[in-house]
């Protein structure tokens, strides 16, 4: 064990170039073992070594020492006794300090975004366009910090009124997945500090480079207002740490994004104990194509779902309906999409601005997509376009240890959503296609699947619009009109149904769910009626 832990550190000591300055831009040093514990009162970390490995290249970025059980407990105690000091102080001085925090990620916003893009494998733009996502969310918590108002209620009873009051919740536990690996937590960081409470942040086991820098810069803002660094502690691990998180009596909320079968533990556990839970799980996105629908829009937007993050973001589209009297046009147009960013050096290192198609996250997941292709093939679809590791971009740069894989189009042999590949979320960039006559039997298709995130439909006949937004249309959380299934704005709450788990994170009444209310009926008046005329003397 201390020779593989010697030998990794060495690895670290020859980084490319690259590497070695987005680490150090970010306050990372290269070639060091890493802390990943962040109580309120310093970095340590004496648990295992998380191994931090680039995508793109196979390099380790660093060793990460992780959280011992009991720094894990020390740190939930720490943020507890920060949150008992923090719910007292003003909604709007809350909202100053999220302002800072805003400009101080902004001002990192290119550093941060690099990172993402080494670590997780995400494109550059898609990288900072993540970063931005931050950005954005701190901003509308600065507002809602002057904006986190309860409710007056007219009571039935003279000289009483009602009112409903929110106050701090506690501590919030942050569970985060890879293919995000600073947003959701941006997310669920700006709404439950505006409200007043303390996070214990666990991120990937995958990505705690990205975890660790952000955290940094927000500890920064923290100590300079002199509030406690625990208000935003970090924990990184694997999976010993986010249960003792899920099951902490201390912590009355915990947000959870990843899996379907790891949320629906999740949920036991926390419910188990009466606690909160925000679930943020699969999602296996569909876009309808109407023979009316501007195809000019309509392709390129079904491309980006389906490509874009290497087919890894919840909302990529993984399922294409298409009406039978376009659908030759329509897979005509993608087919030479998918061959452009296979022929034009568009696939390969994310860092570089003309790649459109990076990495899988790493040796796991092409797997996945290895057993998927496999699965379809067998199954008797047709693949319309080559499938396979991508190895051209091992001539780029040294990256033969990549993890890149070709995006394929797929026509299964049976449309039945109850059967095969449809009805699984696959994060990779495989795009499954079937062909409809009527739009009914397409939103019929749309919400056979267990998962209900994301959906999308093209057309410009309003009909169809009334038809896809009433009640027998979509299921699913996000119901777009001539936008594709992915890129949610913050503004509006984003989350899913059905097995997506009925989580709501970032705009919207999502800030609602990080406080506790309270109805408190007040009287006024000399006199102390029973409700419902009800007399007891």
């Amino acid at each position: 064990m201390l020779v593989r832990r010697t030998l990794r550190l060495l690895s670290t000591r020859s980084l490319s170039t690259r590497a070695s300055g987005i680490l150090s831009s970010l306050d990372i040093t290269p070639g060091t073992l890493v802390h990943g514990v962040y109580d309120g009162q310093g970095w340590r970390g004496s648990g295992e070594h998380l191994v931090s490995r680039c995508p793109t290249s196979g390099e380790v970025l660093a060793e990460v020492a992780s959280a011992a059980p009991h720094e894990l407990q020390t740190t939930i105690e720490h943020a507890h006794e920060a949150y008992k000091v923090f719910r007292h102080v003003p909604a709007p001085r809350r909202g100053e300090v999220l302002r800072q925090i805003r400009e101080a990620v902004a001002a990192k916003k290119t550093e941060l975004g690099a990172l993402v893009s080494l670590e997780m494998g995400k494109i550059r733009s898609e990288g900072t366009g993540e970063v931005q996502e931050i950005v954005d969310i701190l901003d509308y918590a600065v507002g809602l910090s002057r904006m986190m108002n309860g409710r007056l209620v007219a009571s039935e009873r003279p000289g009483h009124s009602i009112l409903e009051i929110p106050n701090p919740l506690g501590v919030v536990a942050v569970l985060s997945a890879f293919n995000f690996p600073v947003a959701v937590y941006g997310w669920n960081l700006a709404l439950s500090f505006a409200a007043g409470n303390a996070t214990v942040w666990k991120p990937s086991e995958t990505t705690p480079l990205c975890a660790i820098a952000l955290t940094k810069i927000v500890a920064g803002v923290l100590e300079r207002n002199n509030l406690p660094g625990a208000l935003a502690a970090l924990v990184t691990g694997k999976k010993d740490v986010g249960a003792g998180l899920v099951e902490s009596e201390h912590i009355p909320m915990v947000s959870f994004t990843g899996s379907e079968n790891v949320g629906r533990q999740v949920g036991r556990v926390v419910q188990s104990r009466f606690g909160k839970v925000l679930l943020e799980l699969g999602g296996n996105n569909a876009s309808i194509i109407m023979p009316d629908a501007d195809l000019g829009l309509a392709v390129p937007a079904v491309f980006f779902g389906a490509v874009g993050t290497a087919g890894q973001r919840c909302t990529s589209t993984r399922r294409l309906y298409v009406h039978r009297s376009i659908s030759s046009q329509v897979l005509s147009q993608l087919e030479t999409l998918y061959t452009r960013v296979r022929t034009s050096k568009q696939i390969g290192d994310p860092l570089h601005d003309s790649t459109l198609l990076g990495p899988l996250h790493n040796a796991h997941a092409v797997g996945i997509y290895e057993h998927a292709i496999d699965t379809l093939r067998k199954d008797g679809a047709e693949l319309l376009t080559p499938s396979g590791r991508y190895h051209d971009a091992a001539a780029d740069g040294g990256l033969k240890q990549g993890n890149f894989v070709l995006p394929v189009i797929a026509l299964p042999k049976n449309a039945d959503p109850a059967t095969g590949m449809w009805r699984t979320e696959t994060f990779a960039p495989i795009l499954s296609v079937a062909v409809f006559d009527e739009l009914e039997q397409a939103i019929e298709w749309n919400n056979a699947v267990p998962q209900g995130l994301s959906s999308s439909l093209w057309t410009r006949d309003v009909r169809n619009i009334g038809r896809w937004l009433g009640p027998a249309g979509s299921d699913t959380g996000i119901v777009n009109v001539n936008a594709g299934t992915s890129g949610a704005e913050i503004g509006a709450a984003f989350g899913g149904n059905k097995s997506t788990g009925w989580g709501r994170e970032s705009g919207g009444d999502s800030w609602k769910q990080y406080v506790r209310w309270s109805a408190a009926t007040v009287n006024f008046s000399d006199e102390a009626p029973l409700a419902q005329g009800v007399s007891f003397s």
